[in-house]
């Protein structure tokens, strides 16, 4: 069921004749995809002698604040769910979604079940979590776009949460945060080989053998560059972001300029933010941020000129350039995403 999303986001947007739909009716809208198919899971769990009980976000004591279509989760409180637990019940839970203190309806964003499920696992006091998908673990590169992505076994917390941030649709970042506080190993693993004995999987926790020769290519679509001339626009594009409360991802505020990098994720009505932003600096999002995660990958600037000639070597030109104590990074135009994954996967990984 996992296109009902995006079916009830189209209905919103049909229903209000081209203006943006109103963030905290969308949380309303499409917190019911997951109530359905809870609810369906409880029932076929039950028709085959199981007993079951499903629970929204709100049911089960998930406490959030009070942003919408992006919550974050703040506290758990799984009294009913040790009570089910303890009568032998199979205890299922809408994944992204919770209640606000304002006791709103909330959800987590993109990746926001993984949360719930590591937020759950803490809240439990559980040792491990175990994460299944159409995906058998963590690779170097998205194996749809890098046909040579080596699987990874095992890796730590930190180079997980670089590449969540980075853009590699793994595990959600919020969710490998909330596992590294309480502990918590993640198994990552995929659902059709869940029977297995010796499944493949990825294995992340505190303790992972270090490896400073790992490396993995991490892509982000969803976002936009801007560019503000002048120190005067560049200091009006802060306020303008923080009042927006988009992600930023990289910054660059030097010779009374800027260029800032955002995260287009969270936010559903980025045409009106994208006009309230051109205001102050010039916009694209015809755009892709592409990462190598890895120890000490900026360590050294041998790194960055590996980086630069990887991509020269496929005739793409970066258009900015941004790093950090586990990554690598630069804009590309969209068109070349693929391509820079590709060569970087060849400079990084399978070298």
């Amino acid at each position: 069921m996992g296109k009902t999303t995006d079916g009830l986001l189209a209905l919103a947007r049909e229903v209000t004749l081209a203006a943006e739909p109103p963030r905290r009716e969308l949380d309303m809208l499409v917190s019911t995809g997951e109530r359905v198919a809870m609810s369906l899971l409880s029932i076929a769990i039950q028709a085959r002698g199981v007993e079951a009980i499903s629970f929204t976000g709100s049911q089960c004591g998930i406490i959030t604040n009070d942003r919408h279509f992006d919550a974050r989760i703040i506290e758990v409180r799984p009294h009913r769910i040790e009570d089910e637990l303890a009568r032998g019940r199979v205890v299922i839970v809408a994944g992204y979604q919770g209640v606000s203190y304002r006791r709103e309806i909330t959800t987590l964003g993109r990746g926001g079940s993984d949360t719930t499920a590591v937020a759950l696992a803490a809240a439990l006091n559980a040792d491990r979590c175990e994460i299944y998908s159409d995906v058998d673990g963590v690779y170097s590169a998205d194996p749809r776009v890098v046909p040579d992505a080596q699987h990874l076994p095992e890796m730590t917390f930190d180079m997980l949460q670089e590449m969540a941030h980075a853009g590699a649709k793994v595990i959600n970042a919020h969710a490998v945060e909330w596992a590294r506080r309480a502990g918590i190993a993640i198994f990552a693993r995929s659902t059709f080989d869940a029977l297995s004995e010796t499944p493949k999987e990825t294995v992340v926790r505190a303790n992972a053998p270090s490896d400073t020769s790992a490396r993995s290519i991490s892509c982000d679509r969803h976002v936009a560059m801007l560019e503000a001339q002048g120190a005067d626009a560049a200091r009006a594009l802060l306020v303008a972001l923080e009042k927006a409360e988009l992600p930023v991802l990289a910054f660059d505020g030097a010779n009374g300029s800027a260029r800032a990098v955002i995260s287009l994720v969270s936010a559903p009505d980025w045409p009106a933010t994208r006009a309230g932003l051109e205001a102050y600096a010039r916009v694209r999002a015809d755009v892709a941020f592409v990462s190598v995660v890895g120890p000490a990958i900026a360590s050294e600037p041998a790194q960055l000129r590996a980086f630069r000639a990887g991509l020269e070597a496929v005739g793409i030109a970066p258009l900015s350039h941004s790093f950090g104590p586990l990554r690598l990074s630069a804009v590309v135009e969209g068109a070349a995403a693929d391509a820079a994954q590709r060569a970087l996967h060849a400079a990084f990984v399978k070298a």
